[in-house]
Protein backbone atom coordinates (compact mmCIF):
# COMPACT_ATOMS: atom_id res chain seq x y z
CA UNK A 1 0.00 0.00 0.00
CA UNK A 2 3.54 2.38 -0.07
CA UNK A 3 1.65 4.10 -3.19
CA UNK A 4 -1.02 5.76 -0.76
CA UNK A 5 1.08 6.67 2.00
CA UNK A 6 -0.13 4.01 4.55
CA UNK A 7 1.33 0.77 5.84
CA UNK A 8 0.25 -2.10 8.12
CA UNK A 9 1.63 -1.82 11.57
CA UNK A 10 1.81 -5.48 13.60
CA UNK A 11 -1.12 -6.38 12.15
CA UNK A 12 -4.54 -5.91 13.14
CA UNK A 13 -4.26 -3.30 16.34
CA UNK A 14 -4.62 -5.34 19.81
CA UNK A 15 -8.19 -5.79 20.87
CA UNK A 16 -9.46 -3.64 23.99
CA UNK A 17 -11.51 -4.26 26.62
CA UNK A 18 -15.08 -2.79 26.61
CA UNK A 19 -14.19 -0.34 29.77
CA UNK A 20 -10.83 0.87 28.19
CA UNK A 21 -12.79 1.72 25.17
CA UNK A 22 -15.34 3.71 27.26
CA UNK A 23 -12.78 5.31 28.71
CA UNK A 24 -10.93 6.56 25.30
CA UNK A 25 -14.77 7.47 24.53
CA UNK A 26 -15.02 9.93 27.48
CA UNK A 27 -11.32 11.39 26.88
CA UNK A 28 -12.90 11.51 23.20
CA UNK A 29 -16.22 13.67 24.40
CA UNK A 30 -14.20 15.14 26.90
CA UNK A 31 -11.79 16.90 24.54
CA UNK A 32 -13.90 18.28 22.08
CA UNK A 33 -16.98 18.73 25.07
CA UNK A 34 -15.91 22.69 24.17
CA UNK A 35 -15.96 22.55 20.32
CA UNK A 36 -19.36 24.68 20.14
CA UNK A 37 -17.45 27.06 21.85
CA UNK A 38 -14.49 26.91 20.38
CA UNK A 39 -16.22 27.47 17.01
CA UNK A 40 -18.06 30.16 17.87
CA UNK A 41 -14.92 31.55 18.78
CA UNK A 42 -13.13 30.65 15.27
CA UNK A 43 -15.93 31.91 13.64
CA UNK A 44 -15.86 35.15 14.87
CA UNK A 45 -11.93 35.34 14.22
CA UNK A 46 -12.75 34.63 10.68
CA UNK A 47 -15.26 37.26 9.84
CA UNK A 48 -12.66 39.71 11.49
CA UNK A 49 -9.71 38.40 9.25
CA UNK A 50 -12.25 38.88 6.46
CA UNK A 51 -13.27 34.74 5.89
CA UNK A 52 -16.16 33.23 5.08
CA UNK A 53 -19.00 32.66 7.67
CA UNK A 54 -20.23 28.93 8.14
CA UNK A 55 -23.80 28.35 7.67
CA UNK A 56 -25.95 27.03 10.55
CA UNK A 57 -25.55 23.26 10.96
CA UNK A 58 -28.19 20.50 9.71
CA UNK A 59 -29.71 18.88 12.68
CA UNK A 60 -29.08 15.37 10.97
CA UNK A 61 -25.25 16.06 9.88
CA UNK A 62 -24.89 17.84 13.93
CA UNK A 63 -26.42 14.55 15.35
CA UNK A 64 -24.18 12.44 12.88
CA UNK A 65 -21.11 14.38 13.36
CA UNK A 66 -20.87 14.31 17.30
CA UNK A 67 -22.37 10.80 17.58
CA UNK A 68 -20.61 8.90 15.12
CA UNK A 69 -17.31 10.99 14.93
CA UNK A 70 -16.84 12.58 17.88
CA UNK A 71 -18.11 9.61 20.12
CA UNK A 72 -17.00 7.10 17.36
CA UNK A 73 -20.39 5.24 18.29
CA UNK A 74 -20.55 1.68 15.69
CA UNK A 75 -16.81 2.26 14.13
CA UNK A 76 -15.60 -0.58 11.94
CA UNK A 77 -12.19 0.84 11.46
CA UNK A 78 -9.36 2.66 13.88
CA UNK A 79 -7.00 4.86 11.43
CA UNK A 80 -3.80 6.17 13.47
CA UNK A 81 -1.90 9.02 12.53
CA UNK A 82 0.76 11.10 14.20
CA UNK A 83 0.14 9.37 17.41
CA UNK A 84 -3.28 10.03 17.82
CA UNK A 85 -6.26 7.42 17.20
CA UNK A 86 -9.85 7.98 15.07
CA UNK A 87 -12.88 5.87 15.48
CA UNK A 88 -13.89 6.05 12.32
CA UNK A 89 -16.20 4.09 9.31
CA UNK A 90 -15.33 2.75 6.13
CA UNK A 91 -18.67 4.11 4.27
CA UNK A 92 -18.23 7.25 5.46
CA UNK A 93 -13.87 6.93 4.89
CA UNK A 94 -15.03 6.10 1.37
CA UNK A 95 -16.00 9.29 0.44
CA UNK A 96 -12.06 10.22 0.09
CA UNK A 97 -10.06 9.05 -3.11
CA UNK A 98 -7.42 8.13 -0.94
CA UNK A 99 -9.57 5.68 1.38
CA UNK A 100 -11.94 4.76 -1.94
CA UNK A 101 -8.60 3.49 -3.55
CA UNK A 102 -7.55 1.31 -0.47
CA UNK A 103 -10.75 -0.24 0.50
CA UNK A 104 -11.39 -1.30 -3.49
CA UNK A 105 -9.41 -4.28 -5.39
CA UNK A 106 -7.17 -6.05 -3.82
CA UNK A 107 -5.12 -3.91 -1.44
CA UNK A 108 -4.40 -5.42 1.57
CA UNK A 109 -5.97 -3.18 4.04
CA UNK A 110 -8.90 -3.46 2.61
CA UNK A 111 -9.84 -6.08 4.78
CA UNK A 112 -8.10 -4.10 7.86
CA UNK A 113 -9.47 -2.72 10.77
CA UNK A 114 -6.41 -0.82 12.18
CA UNK A 115 -4.36 0.97 10.01
CA UNK A 116 -1.48 3.53 10.80
CA UNK A 117 -0.82 6.19 8.42
CA UNK A 118 2.51 7.49 7.51
CA UNK A 119 2.06 11.25 7.17
CA UNK A 120 5.16 12.06 4.82
CA UNK A 121 4.17 16.26 4.74
CA UNK A 122 5.44 18.16 7.63
CA UNK A 123 2.75 20.39 6.81
CA UNK A 124 0.07 17.78 8.33
CA UNK A 125 -0.93 17.78 11.90
CA UNK A 126 -3.03 16.26 14.17
CA UNK A 127 -5.37 19.18 14.11
CA UNK A 128 -5.60 19.30 10.10
CA UNK A 129 -6.20 15.52 10.28
CA UNK A 130 -9.48 15.96 12.72
CA UNK A 131 -10.37 18.64 10.26
CA UNK A 132 -10.36 16.68 7.62
CA UNK A 133 -12.06 13.57 8.89
CA UNK A 134 -14.86 15.36 10.26
CA UNK A 135 -14.94 17.18 7.47
CA UNK A 136 -16.42 13.56 6.02
CA UNK A 137 -19.31 13.27 8.88
CA UNK A 138 -20.46 16.79 8.33
CA UNK A 139 -21.93 19.50 5.82
CA UNK A 140 -19.78 22.53 6.06
CA UNK A 141 -16.49 22.97 7.79
CA UNK A 142 -15.46 26.38 9.60
CA UNK A 143 -11.77 27.01 8.69
CA UNK A 144 -9.68 29.72 10.14
CA UNK A 145 -7.18 31.41 7.67
CA UNK A 146 -4.35 30.82 9.74
CA UNK A 147 -5.05 26.78 9.78
CA UNK A 148 -5.68 27.04 6.05
CA UNK A 149 -2.65 25.51 4.66
CA UNK A 150 -2.30 22.72 7.35
CA UNK A 151 -5.88 21.58 6.08
CA UNK A 152 -5.27 22.03 2.54
CA UNK A 153 -2.24 19.34 3.09
CA UNK A 154 -4.47 16.99 5.06
CA UNK A 155 -7.32 17.43 2.37
CA UNK A 156 -4.89 16.72 -0.70
CA UNK A 157 -3.14 13.66 1.22
CA UNK A 158 -6.93 12.42 1.57
CA UNK A 159 -8.11 13.55 -1.76
CA UNK A 160 -11.12 15.52 -0.35
CA UNK A 161 -12.03 17.79 -3.74
CA UNK A 162 -14.22 19.51 -1.87
CA UNK A 163 -12.52 20.78 1.60
CA UNK A 164 -9.76 21.16 -1.21
CA UNK A 165 -11.57 24.10 -3.16
CA UNK A 166 -12.89 24.75 0.09
CA UNK A 167 -9.25 26.05 1.07
CA UNK A 168 -8.58 27.66 -2.28
CA UNK A 169 -11.55 30.07 -1.40
CA UNK A 170 -10.69 30.48 2.05
CA UNK A 171 -6.98 31.89 0.62
CA UNK A 172 -8.09 34.09 -2.37
CA UNK A 173 -10.50 35.19 0.44
CA UNK A 174 -7.82 36.52 3.14
CA UNK A 175 -4.55 37.32 0.90
CA UNK A 176 -2.86 39.91 3.00
CA UNK A 177 0.78 41.11 3.66
CA UNK A 178 1.40 38.35 6.24
CA UNK A 179 -0.70 35.12 4.29
CA UNK A 180 0.37 35.93 0.76
CA UNK A 181 3.99 33.97 0.25
CA UNK A 182 3.07 31.18 2.52
CA UNK A 183 -0.53 30.68 0.81
CA UNK A 184 1.75 31.36 -2.92
CA UNK A 185 4.20 28.41 -2.15
CA UNK A 186 1.34 26.65 -0.42
CA UNK A 187 -0.52 26.87 -4.07
CA UNK A 188 2.47 26.08 -6.13
CA UNK A 189 3.03 22.83 -3.75
CA UNK A 190 -0.71 21.26 -4.17
CA UNK A 191 -1.40 22.45 -7.06
CA UNK A 192 -4.41 25.14 -6.81
CA UNK A 193 -3.31 27.38 -9.93
CA UNK A 194 -6.11 29.51 -9.10
CA UNK A 195 -5.00 30.72 -5.86
CA UNK A 196 -1.39 30.92 -6.71
CA UNK A 197 -2.59 32.89 -9.66
CA UNK A 198 -4.50 35.70 -6.87
CA UNK A 199 -1.39 36.37 -4.71
CA UNK A 200 1.16 36.99 -7.83
CA UNK A 201 -1.67 39.44 -9.04
CA UNK A 202 -1.69 40.72 -5.22
CA UNK A 203 2.14 41.02 -5.19
CA UNK A 204 2.21 43.01 -8.36
CA UNK A 205 -0.66 45.47 -6.99
CA UNK A 206 0.89 46.07 -3.59
CA UNK A 207 4.96 45.15 -3.66
CA UNK A 208 5.41 48.89 -4.50
CA UNK A 209 2.50 50.58 -3.03
CA UNK A 210 2.09 48.83 0.30
CA UNK A 211 5.18 47.75 1.47
CA UNK A 212 6.23 46.39 4.98
CA UNK A 213 9.39 44.66 6.19
CA UNK A 214 7.60 41.33 6.91
CA UNK A 215 6.31 40.99 3.44
CA UNK A 216 10.03 41.97 2.38
CA UNK A 217 12.05 39.15 4.79
CA UNK A 218 8.98 36.58 3.04
CA UNK A 219 10.00 37.12 -0.97
CA UNK A 220 11.89 34.60 -2.20
CA UNK A 221 14.49 35.04 -4.88
CA UNK A 222 12.65 33.16 -7.55
CA UNK A 223 9.24 35.18 -6.53
CA UNK A 224 11.00 38.38 -6.51
CA UNK A 225 12.87 37.74 -10.00
CA UNK A 226 8.94 36.86 -11.35
CA UNK A 227 7.25 40.21 -9.81
CA UNK A 228 10.20 42.61 -11.36
CA UNK A 229 9.90 40.81 -14.28
CA UNK A 230 6.38 41.25 -14.88
CA UNK A 231 4.82 44.13 -17.09
CA UNK A 232 1.98 43.95 -14.18
CA UNK A 233 4.28 45.39 -11.74
CA UNK A 234 1.98 48.40 -10.38
CA UNK A 235 5.29 50.77 -9.74
CA UNK A 236 4.74 53.57 -7.48
CA UNK A 237 6.97 56.66 -8.38
CA UNK A 238 10.14 56.44 -10.71
CA UNK A 239 12.17 53.29 -11.54
CA UNK A 240 14.41 54.10 -8.76
CA UNK A 241 12.29 53.33 -6.96
CA UNK A 242 12.17 49.28 -8.25
CA UNK A 243 15.72 49.48 -7.10
CA UNK A 244 15.28 50.73 -3.70
CA UNK A 245 12.98 48.28 -2.89
CA UNK A 246 15.32 45.58 -3.81
CA UNK A 247 18.16 47.24 -2.31
CA UNK A 248 16.23 47.12 1.03
CA UNK A 249 14.63 43.79 0.02
CA UNK A 250 18.76 42.24 -0.73
CA UNK A 251 19.35 43.41 3.18
CA UNK A 252 17.07 41.73 4.91
CA UNK A 253 17.94 38.61 2.67
CA UNK A 254 20.91 38.79 4.03
CA UNK A 255 20.56 39.89 7.90
CA UNK A 256 17.20 38.52 8.43
CA UNK A 257 17.64 39.19 12.19
CA UNK A 258 16.98 42.65 11.36
CA UNK A 259 14.23 44.35 13.03
CA UNK A 260 13.00 47.80 13.08
CA UNK A 261 10.29 49.96 11.11
CA UNK A 262 10.22 50.27 7.16
CA UNK A 263 11.01 54.43 7.69
CA UNK A 264 14.24 53.03 9.20
CA UNK A 265 15.10 50.69 6.90
CA UNK A 266 16.68 52.26 4.19
CA UNK A 267 18.92 53.94 6.05
CA UNK A 268 20.23 50.85 7.68
CA UNK A 269 20.49 49.15 4.08
CA UNK A 270 22.95 51.78 3.18
CA UNK A 271 24.89 51.95 6.58
CA UNK A 272 25.68 47.99 5.91
CA UNK A 273 26.58 48.19 2.30
CA UNK A 274 28.51 51.17 2.50
CA UNK A 275 30.52 49.13 5.69
CA UNK A 276 31.06 46.46 3.39
CA UNK A 277 32.36 48.89 0.62
CA UNK A 278 34.93 49.85 2.99
CA UNK A 279 35.73 46.51 4.22
CA UNK A 280 36.25 45.20 0.64
CA UNK A 281 39.61 44.67 -0.52
CA UNK A 282 38.73 44.74 -3.87
CA UNK A 283 36.35 47.40 -6.10
CA UNK A 284 33.84 44.99 -7.31
CA UNK A 285 30.44 45.25 -6.97
CA UNK A 286 27.88 43.90 -4.75
CA UNK A 287 26.27 41.17 -7.32
CA UNK A 288 29.77 39.91 -8.22
CA UNK A 289 30.47 38.88 -5.03
CA UNK A 290 30.37 35.79 -3.79
CA UNK A 291 27.52 36.53 -1.65
CA UNK A 292 25.48 38.91 -4.55
CA UNK A 293 25.55 36.32 -7.43
CA UNK A 294 22.13 34.76 -6.17
CA UNK A 295 20.87 38.19 -5.94
CA UNK A 296 21.51 39.16 -9.86
CA UNK A 297 18.87 37.52 -11.68
CA UNK A 298 16.71 39.65 -9.77
CA UNK A 299 18.54 42.85 -10.39
CA UNK A 300 18.72 42.29 -14.19
CA UNK A 301 15.33 43.15 -14.01
CA UNK A 302 15.80 46.71 -13.48
CA UNK A 303 14.87 49.03 -16.13
CA UNK A 304 18.50 50.99 -16.04
CA UNK A 305 17.82 53.33 -19.13
CA UNK A 306 15.05 55.28 -16.64
CA UNK A 307 17.21 54.56 -13.47
CA UNK A 308 20.58 56.81 -15.11
CA UNK A 309 18.50 59.32 -16.68
CA UNK A 310 17.86 61.11 -13.22
CA UNK A 311 21.60 62.86 -11.91
CA UNK A 312 20.78 61.70 -8.46
CA UNK A 313 19.76 58.17 -9.21
CA UNK A 314 22.49 57.71 -11.40
CA UNK A 315 25.13 59.29 -8.66
CA UNK A 316 23.29 56.84 -6.21
CA UNK A 317 23.87 54.09 -8.14
CA UNK A 318 27.46 54.32 -8.90
CA UNK A 319 27.89 54.87 -4.95
CA UNK A 320 26.05 51.98 -3.99
CA UNK A 321 28.00 49.77 -6.15
CA UNK A 322 25.79 47.07 -6.46
CA UNK A 323 25.10 46.89 -10.10
CA UNK A 324 28.85 45.90 -11.88
CA UNK A 325 29.80 48.52 -14.05
CA UNK A 326 29.43 46.46 -17.02
CA UNK A 327 25.76 46.64 -16.88
CA UNK A 328 25.92 50.50 -16.43
CA UNK A 329 28.25 50.82 -19.50
CA UNK A 330 26.09 49.24 -21.79
CA UNK A 331 22.88 51.02 -20.75
CA UNK A 332 24.59 54.10 -20.89
CA UNK A 333 25.85 53.51 -24.74
CA UNK A 334 22.11 52.63 -25.51
CA UNK A 335 20.70 55.64 -24.21
CA UNK A 336 23.07 58.36 -25.80
CA UNK A 337 22.35 56.51 -29.33
CA UNK A 338 18.97 56.93 -28.35
CA UNK A 339 19.45 60.32 -27.71
CA UNK A 340 21.92 61.23 -30.91
CA UNK A 341 18.64 59.40 -33.16
CA UNK A 342 16.09 61.74 -31.33
CA UNK A 343 18.58 64.99 -31.88
CA UNK A 344 19.64 64.64 -35.35
CA UNK A 345 17.06 61.82 -36.84
CA UNK A 346 14.26 63.69 -36.05
CA UNK A 347 13.07 60.82 -34.09
CA UNK A 348 8.92 61.26 -33.77
CA UNK A 349 8.45 58.57 -31.41
CA UNK A 350 6.75 55.15 -31.88
CA UNK A 351 4.09 54.73 -34.76
CA UNK A 352 3.02 51.69 -33.22
CA UNK A 353 3.01 49.17 -30.51
CA UNK A 354 4.67 45.91 -30.43
CA UNK A 355 3.37 44.44 -27.22
CA UNK A 356 6.24 42.31 -26.58
CA UNK A 357 8.89 45.10 -26.99
CA UNK A 358 6.60 47.87 -25.08
CA UNK A 359 6.32 44.78 -22.00
CA UNK A 360 10.14 44.56 -21.83
CA UNK A 361 11.69 48.46 -22.12
CA UNK A 362 8.79 50.90 -21.44
CA UNK A 363 9.24 53.04 -18.73
CA UNK A 364 7.73 51.95 -15.27
CA UNK A 365 6.32 55.13 -13.22
CA UNK A 366 3.14 55.96 -10.87
CA UNK A 367 1.80 58.07 -8.45
CA UNK A 368 -0.74 58.37 -5.00
CA UNK A 369 -3.83 60.47 -4.79
CA UNK A 370 -4.66 60.64 -1.47
CA UNK A 371 -8.07 62.37 -1.80
CA UNK A 372 -9.43 63.78 -4.53
CA UNK A 373 -9.02 67.47 -6.05
CA UNK A 374 -6.84 69.16 -8.76
CA UNK A 375 -3.12 67.66 -9.36
CA UNK A 376 -0.75 68.63 -12.26
CA UNK A 377 2.88 66.30 -11.85
CA UNK A 378 5.76 65.23 -14.24
CA UNK A 379 7.98 62.28 -13.56
CA UNK A 380 11.18 62.94 -13.53
CA UNK A 381 14.53 61.87 -15.45
CA UNK A 382 15.52 62.84 -19.34
CA UNK A 383 12.38 62.51 -21.64
CA UNK A 384 14.38 63.24 -25.44
CA UNK A 385 12.16 66.26 -25.23
CA UNK A 386 9.15 65.73 -24.99
CA UNK A 387 7.92 67.07 -21.49
CA UNK A 388 4.61 65.10 -20.82
CA UNK A 389 2.28 67.20 -17.95
CA UNK A 390 -0.06 64.74 -16.14
CA UNK A 391 -3.28 66.59 -14.73
CA UNK A 392 -5.99 64.70 -12.91
CA UNK A 393 -8.68 67.17 -12.16
CA UNK A 394 -12.81 66.72 -12.20
CA UNK A 395 -12.20 63.05 -12.57
CA UNK A 396 -10.18 63.48 -16.13
CA UNK A 397 -6.84 62.54 -16.21
CA UNK A 398 -5.42 64.45 -18.81
CA UNK A 399 -1.46 64.33 -20.72
CA UNK A 400 -0.03 67.23 -22.07
CA UNK A 401 2.61 68.01 -24.27
CA UNK A 402 4.57 70.91 -23.03
CA UNK A 403 6.64 72.66 -25.05
CA UNK A 404 6.54 76.97 -24.30
CA UNK A 405 3.55 76.89 -22.23
CA UNK A 406 5.18 75.91 -18.85
CA UNK A 407 8.78 75.62 -17.83
CA UNK A 408 10.82 73.12 -18.03
CA UNK A 409 14.44 72.42 -16.88
CA UNK A 410 15.32 70.39 -19.64
CA UNK A 411 15.33 71.47 -23.83
CA UNK A 412 12.28 71.14 -25.07
CA UNK A 413 11.70 69.33 -28.31
CA UNK A 414 10.15 72.25 -30.88
CA UNK A 415 9.34 69.46 -33.78
CA UNK A 416 4.95 70.33 -35.22
CA UNK A 417 4.67 66.56 -33.86
CA UNK A 418 5.91 63.94 -31.37
CA UNK A 419 4.12 60.55 -30.65
CA UNK A 420 4.09 58.81 -27.21
CA UNK A 421 3.29 55.38 -26.75
CA UNK A 422 0.98 54.46 -23.04
CA UNK A 423 -0.46 52.55 -21.20
CA UNK A 424 -1.73 53.69 -18.04
CA UNK A 425 -3.77 51.86 -14.95
CA UNK A 426 -5.68 53.04 -11.54
CA UNK A 427 -6.50 51.17 -8.72
CA UNK A 428 -7.91 51.72 -5.12
CA UNK A 429 -7.10 48.85 -2.78
CA UNK A 430 -8.82 47.98 0.86
CA UNK A 431 -6.71 48.07 4.46
CA UNK A 432 -5.91 44.54 3.57
CA UNK A 433 -4.56 45.09 -0.11
CA UNK A 434 -7.38 43.50 -2.17
CA UNK A 435 -8.14 45.59 -5.50
CA UNK A 436 -11.87 47.81 -4.57
CA UNK A 437 -11.80 49.09 -8.34
CA UNK A 438 -9.68 49.66 -11.28
CA UNK A 439 -9.58 51.23 -14.51
CA UNK A 440 -7.20 50.66 -17.16
CA UNK A 441 -6.13 52.19 -21.13
CA UNK A 442 -4.43 50.10 -22.31
CA UNK A 443 -1.51 50.10 -25.32
CA UNK A 444 -2.19 53.97 -27.25
CA UNK A 445 0.21 55.75 -29.51
CA UNK A 446 -0.46 59.73 -29.07
CA UNK A 447 0.70 62.01 -30.83
CA UNK A 448 0.32 65.36 -30.18
CA UNK A 449 1.22 69.18 -31.80
CA UNK A 450 2.89 71.69 -29.13
CA UNK A 451 1.21 72.45 -25.72
CA UNK A 452 -1.28 70.45 -26.75
CA UNK A 453 -3.65 68.20 -24.15
CA UNK A 454 -5.99 64.96 -24.50
CA UNK A 455 -8.34 63.32 -22.17
CA UNK A 456 -7.02 59.61 -21.83
CA UNK A 457 -9.46 58.87 -18.93
CA UNK A 458 -12.45 59.93 -17.92
CA UNK A 459 -13.35 58.34 -14.12
CA UNK A 460 -16.78 57.30 -13.20
CA UNK A 461 -17.37 58.91 -9.86
CA UNK A 462 -19.63 55.96 -8.49
CA UNK A 463 -16.60 54.10 -8.87
CA UNK A 464 -14.07 56.46 -7.52
CA UNK A 465 -12.49 55.79 -4.49
CA UNK A 466 -9.44 57.18 -2.55
CA UNK A 467 -6.72 56.85 -1.86
CA UNK A 468 -6.23 56.38 -5.67
CA UNK A 469 -2.79 54.65 -7.40
CA UNK A 470 -2.08 55.81 -10.78
CA UNK A 471 0.55 53.56 -12.96
CA UNK A 472 1.46 54.12 -16.11
CA UNK A 473 3.54 52.87 -18.71
CA UNK A 474 5.85 55.08 -21.26
CA UNK A 475 8.09 54.61 -24.39
CA UNK A 476 9.04 58.30 -26.24
CA UNK A 477 11.43 57.19 -28.58
CA UNK A 478 10.93 54.73 -31.59
CA UNK A 479 12.65 51.02 -31.64
CA UNK A 480 16.35 51.43 -32.83
CA UNK A 481 16.89 50.48 -36.87
CA UNK A 482 19.87 48.32 -37.31
CA UNK A 483 22.34 50.22 -39.39
CA UNK A 484 23.14 49.47 -43.14
CA UNK A 485 26.55 47.74 -43.85
CA UNK A 486 27.70 50.09 -46.46
CA UNK A 487 26.56 53.59 -43.81
CA UNK A 488 29.76 55.06 -43.64
CA UNK A 489 30.01 57.35 -40.30
CA UNK A 490 31.53 60.87 -41.53
CA UNK A 491 30.42 60.90 -44.63
CA UNK A 492 26.63 62.28 -46.76
CA UNK A 493 25.68 62.47 -50.81
CA UNK A 494 26.38 65.44 -52.55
Amino acid sequence: MGALGSRLVGGPGPRECECERRKRKRQRRDYDDDEEEEEERLESEAREAGGPRRKKLKSTSKYIYQTLFLAGENSDITICALGQEWYLHKIYLCQSGYFSSMFSGSWKESNMSYIALEIPDQNIDTEALQVAFGSLYRDDVLIHPSRVVTILAAACMLQLDALIQQCGEIMKETISSKSVCNFYTAAGSYGLDSVKQKCLEWLLNNLMTHQSVELLKDLSIGLMEKLISSPDLFVMQVEMDVYTALKKWMFLQLVPSWNGPLKQLLTDADAWFSKRRKESCNCSSFLDTEQGQKFASVFRHIRLQYVINDLISAKIIERDMIIPSGWLSAVYKQQWFAMLRTEQDNDLGPKEINKEEFELHSMRCGRKLAKDGDYCWRWTGFSYGFDLLVTYSNRFIIFKRNSLSQPCNGAISLLPRRNIAFRLRLASFDSSGKVICNRAVGYQVLSLEKDQEQVVLNLDSRLLMFPLYICCNFLYTSAETKPELDEQPGHSEN
